[in-house]
C-alpha cells in the first residue's frame, strides 16, 4: 500500500525551505506529501496569519508543484489541534495497516518531550525527520528520554516505511534552503522584498492582505 505522509506546520507563511523539505520527502519516499497547516496550535504563540489566510497562502505555494496537496483538518477541527489526535483519527479512516508518516523538522523531534501524548505517536505512525539550516541532527547525541523511545527505530531504507504502517524513523536529507518564517516576517516589517524566500504568489497574497506588518507606536 501507499504510504500516506503528512507534512504539518504552522506556515506562518510557506516558504522555500518548507517547500525544499515537502519535495525531497516526496521524492525520497515516492509518495503524495500533504501539507497540513496547524489550526490551534498549542506549543506556540498564536501565529501572526489567521487560518484561513495561512491555508491560502499554502495552497498558493504549491498550486504548480506536483505531488503536494493541502489538507485542511486541522483548520476544520474544532479546539486545539494535537498532533497525536490527528494521527489517531487519520488511523482510524486509513485502517490499521496502511503505512502513515509523519513529517516533522529535526528541531522540534528535540522538543518531543513536550508534545501532548507524545509517547503514542510512534503507534499511529512513522517519523520522517528533516534537517533544517541551524539544527542538523545527531542521532547519537538526542536527549535519554528520546534515544530510548527511538532504540532500533532508525532506518534509511524508505522501503521500510512503505511496508509497515508505524513505528520507524527515517531522517531526511535535502538541500537545505536558508528561509525561516521568521525571516519572512521580520522582512515584511521592515518593508524589505521577500522574493527570494517565498513563492511568487505567497509574496503578492502577504502584500495584498497587509500581513506581517510593524505594529504603529501608540500615540502618546
Amino acid at each position: 500500500m501507499p504510504l500516506h505522509l503528512v507534512y504539518g506546520g504552522t506556515f506562518d507563511p510557506i516558504h522555500f525551505g518548507h517547500l525544499a523539505i515537502a519535495c525531497a520527502a516526496r521524492d525520497r519516499l515516492a509518495c503524495t506529501v500533504r501539507l497540513m497547516p496547524a489550526g490551534d496550535p498549542p506549543h506556540r504563540a498564536s501565529p501572526g496569519a489567521d487560518a484561513a489566510q495561512r491555508a491560502a497562502m499554502v495552497a498558493l505555494a504549491i498550486a504548480d508543484v506536483p505531488g503536494l496537496m493541502l489538507d485542511r483538518r486541522e483548520l476544520d477541527r474544532a479546539g486545539r489541534s494535537y498532533t497525536v489526535d490527528t494521527l489517531a483519527e487519520l488511523r482510524e479512516e486509513l485502517g490499521p495497516a496502511q503505512p502513515l508518516a509523519w513529517l516533522v523538522g529535526a528541531d522540534s523531534l528535540l522538543g518531543l518531550p513536550d508534545w501532548h501524548r507524545w509517547e503514542a505517536l510512534l503507534t499511529l505512525s512513522h517519523l520522517v525527520v528533516a534537517e533544517r539550516p541551524g539544527s542538523a541532527l545527531d542521532a547519537t547525541k538526542l536527549p535519554p528520554v528520546l534515544t530510548a523511545a527511538f532504540e532500533h527505530r532508525w532506518t534509511d531504507d524508505a522501503g521500510v516505511l512503505q511496508a509497515t504502517p508505524a513505528g520507524h524513523l527515517l531522517r531526511l536529507r535535502q538541500p537545505m534552503h536558508p528561509a525561516s518564517a521568521t525571516a519572512v516576517r521580520s522582512r515584511v516589517a521592515a518593508g524589505a522584498p521577500v522574493s527570494d524566500l517565498v513563492p511568487s504568489g505567497v509574496a503578492a497574497f502577504i502584500d495584498e492582505k497587509g500581513l506581517y506588518r510593524a505594529v504603529p507606536a501608540a500615540p502618546l
